[in-house]
């Protein structure tokens, strides 16, 4: 028994270094680096760019909001109008079936010069 060699214990596989045991005992989780909100900050001059660059961007887009609906508007204005005259044009059809058609043109005068006052 004198011929026992004593060999060398096996090493360790190569494995993370473990820094201390964790507290719930789950050592196969990675360890989390340290808590800093402040690491994501921009600086004072970037956010100030940024929005300026934004409200740029909004007034282009309000900009162009507001020419759209003023081409809508002055579309619906026109049909409008175009309904106006045509119901007026009718009313004195009508009007030069029952009256001469000297009074009915005296009438349209009158009424286009009322219509200028009011205004």
């Amino acid at each position: 028994m004198s011929d026992t060699v004593t060999t060398p214990a096996p090493a360790a596989p190569a494995t993370a270094t473990v820094k201390g045991m964790k507290k719930n005992g789950k050592q196969w989780h990675d360890n989390k680096g340290a808590f800093r909100p402040r690491a994501n900050l921009t600086s004072w001059e970037k956010r100030t760019a940024e929005r300026k660059a934004l409200t740029a961007v909004k007034a282009k887009e309000k900009e162009l909001k507001d020419e759209k609906a003023a081409v809508k508007q002055a579309q619906v204005d026109r049909i409008r109008e175009k309904r106006a005259a045509k119901e007026e044009r009718e009313r004195f059809a009508k009007m030069e079936e029952k009256m001469h058609k000297k009074r009915v043109e005296r009438l349209k005068r009158r009424e286009k010069r009322n219509a200028m006052l009011k205004s």
